[in-house]
């Protein structure tokens, strides 16, 4: 029989997964102006740590290129209002108007993400991303971030792009999210898919999606 909270989590990735492929392999939503968000990341000092083209070179520090555009201008709302907390963040973002965050993801949204290097991929990784585990409530990751990690946009909800990120930030989210230090996904729908990942499964996703 299949739980309550398995049906929860599975009806959240639901709205992905309906939507036409054209939808879930949208880079934006459209809004915000990409011209003015570079010179916004500029001043902003955003390509210090995230680089030019969004392609951060730290291990630690997640790439922004390619995210739905509507994906990062929520993780800069909140940043601002304090429902994601980082130490450097949450200071970059708190002076930020609407326009000047919209933007901002416009411009980091239409770059293109440079792969990582070439590695074996996890078996494991790979079948828990395509077809997660209905035992334990876990639903399939690529009903929200896509069959191949591009990320989607539905409804106003920006899910990430998690194909060729860094998989050391990746296992670190995975890690917040399990220990709850990370509480921003819709309805707390990451948390308790993260809660269910042993290390080696945390692992292993990071590996696999680092290397599509």
């Amino acid at each position: 029989m299949v739980s309550r909270e398995f049906a929860r989590l599975a009806a959240v990735a639901f709205i992905v997964f309906m939507l036409p492929v054209a939808a879930l392999s949208a880079p934006s939503d459209g809004q915000g102006d990409a011209a003015s968000g570079k010179w916004k990341s500029q001043a902003e000092l955003c390509q210090e740590c995230h680089g030019e083209d969004g392609n951060s070179l730290s291990m630690s520090t997640p790439k922004l290129a390619g995210h739905p555009s509507a994906y990062l201008a929520k993780q800069l709302d909140d940043f601002q209002s304090g429902a994601r907390k980082h130490v450097v963040m949450s200071e970059m973002a708190a002076n930020l108007g609407e326009s000047d965050r919209l933007d901002i993801a416009a411009y980091f949204a239409g770059r293109k993400r440079t792969p990582e290097p070439d590695k074996l991929p996890s078996l494991m990784g790979r079948d828990l991303y395509l077809y997660g585990d209905m035992e334990r409530g876990i639903p399939q990751c690529a009903n929200c971030h896509g069959e191949r990690g591009q990320g989607a946009t539905a409804r106003g909800m920006g899910f990430p792009a998690l194909a060729g990120q860094h998989r050391t930030y990746l296992r670190i989210q995975l890690l917040k999210w399990r220990m709850g230090e990370r509480s921003n996904s819709p309805d707390g729908v990451m948390n308790r898919i993260a809660r269910e990942l042993s290390d080696d499964e945390i692992n292993g996703l990071a590996e696999y999606l680092s290397g599509l």
